[in-house]
């Protein structure tokens, strides 16, 4: 689903103006794409935010800009203020709705692993995957279920089902999940068993040395 979202025009782009966008709820932002050249825009942080959030980071947008110009884009990259958490810029990238693109979609398993409750520990090494689809083609997620996985089995790329809107870019044997043993703790060899043993008592000796001198 294509979600539409408003964008003005930057000229001004000195720090000053730039500051003055942000306090006003708004942050700075580019457009680009192939066939389209760079332009400076600015969009309103909170809708931004509630966009990507509630429709997913691959969500095609409609961008309403200012001049009548309406164009399909992706959000491409965007940057954070790590003290306050706050967003302060995004980069808009032009998507061509007929066109195949490579993308990175969130990988989610579901269900609790039988051998996750016999002991074992289950282990998803991705989180994302390599997609490659029409934009409007791109799944909000990926989700594999491991209700089925007991110790020592593992679910590979390979065992994901096919579609024909999207395919996978990763390697076939490609690690999605899977459950190890427990790990148990090795006991000790009999001289490290006596070492540790002995080790008081040397200390202890030394003390006691020490207090006749």
């Amino acid at each position: 689903m294509t979600v539409t979202l408003k964008a003005t025009q930057r000229e001004n782009l000195k720090h000053s103006a730039t500051k003055k966008l942000r306090h006003s709820g708004h942050v700075p932002a580019v457009l680009y794409g192939k066939k389209d050249e760079a332009s400076s825009i600015a969009v309103n942080s909170i809708e931004l935010v509630k966009t990507v959030r509630d429709e997913g980071r691959n969500a095609i947008i409609s961008l309403d800009v200012e001049n009548g110009k309406t164009v399909d884009v992706m959000l491409h990259e965007y940057q954070m203020d790590p003290i306050k958490d706050e967003l302060i810029h995004a980069d808009f990238y032009v998507v061509d709705m007929k066109e195949e693109m490579d993308v990175e979609v969130p990988l989610r398993v579901e269900g609790e692993a039988v051998g996750a409750k016999e002991g074992g520990v289950l282990q998803q090494p991705l989180y994302e995957l390599q997609v490659r689809a029409k934009p409007a083609d791109i799944p909000e997620e990926i989700t594999v279920d491991v209700s089925e996985l007991e110790i020592g089995d593992t679910i590979s790329l390979t065992d994901l089902p096919t579609s024909d809107k999207y395919e996978f870019l990763d390697d076939d044997d490609t690690t999605i999940a899977t459950v190890v043993p427990p790990t148990e703790e090795e006991p000790l060899e009999e001289d490290e068993e006596e070492d540790a043993a002995q080790e008081p008592e040397l200390v202890n000796a030394e003390e006691d040395e020490e207090e006749e001198n």
